[in-house]
């Protein structure tokens, strides 16, 4: 039998730092695509549409975060640190700080092939999260719940950011290879608060992906996770 979540959630609104008024919201976000009451045609009892607007929610605030803590750092270094702070592992991370995994509802497969830790579903769950608490108690409530996890985060990384686009063209150059070409390969959502993904190809090697807010972010995203599996290459 699928395991739902919890009933009593009050140690994981704790723990998130926001107590929901209409809970119902908070366990749409704990609901993946493969619990039954979300299959079928109606995925919108799922955590699908909340991690839409949570991931819009996120990059919204880290944004405001950067730029009020860092005065004096370039829109480059800016993109960079705001693409570290949104991805997925950090996002997982603050999901797994939160211990949501007891708390899922999903389908039996799902659970018995380790769903509740798996770092992609983790932070979409993260993600679902905030746009819950968006949609709860309104911008204000959202932007308590991401300070309060990821300030820690923005604080501890204090050194400015190399530049990843420019480390990986120094590396093709190293190596005596053609420049990077940087390809887009998605673009959703409204013209307001666009989601890019964005791919860095170099001839020769697996391309990488990075996604973002912004075309330059996803770009930086995607040579930095491009510079991560390469390490030492």
């Amino acid at each position: 039998m699928t395991k739902k979540p919890k009933i009593e959630l009050s140690a994981l609104e704790g723990r998130i730092g926001h107590a929901f008024q209409d809970r119902s919201l908070l366990a749409r976000a704990l609901t993946h695509l493969s619990a039954p009451a979300a299959g079928g045609a109606d995925r919108t009892q799922s955590y699908q549409r909340l991690e839409f607007l949570g991931d819009r929610v996120l990059g919204v605030v880290i944004a405001d975060m950067l730029y009020q803590g860092f005065p004096q750092a370039s829109e480059g270094e800016l993109s960079m640190r705001l693409a570290k702070l949104v991805r997925r592992e950090t996002c997982a991370a603050v999901a797994a700080e939160w211990d949501v995994g007891p708390h899922l509802a999903m389908g039996q497969g799902e659970a018995r092939a380790g769903g509740r830790k798996k770092e992609a579903i983790l932070a979409d769950i993260c993600e679902a999260i905030i746009g819950a608490a968006y949609l709860d108690a309104g911008f204000a409530a959202a932007h308590e719940v991401v300070a309060r996890s990821w300030r820690p985060r923005m604080d501890a990384d204090v050194s400015p950011e190399r530049d990843a686009k420019t480390a990986v063209q120094e590396w093709a150059q190293a190596r005596a290879l053609s420049a990077p070409r940087y390809v887009e390969l998605t673009r959703s959502g409204p013209a307001h608060a666009p989601h890019f993904v964005m791919q860095v190809v170099l001839e020769g090697y697996e391309p990488e992906s990075g996604e973002a807010s912004s075309k330059r972010a996803a770009e930086q995203a995607a040579a930095q996770a491009f510079l991560a599996r390469r390490s030492g290459a």
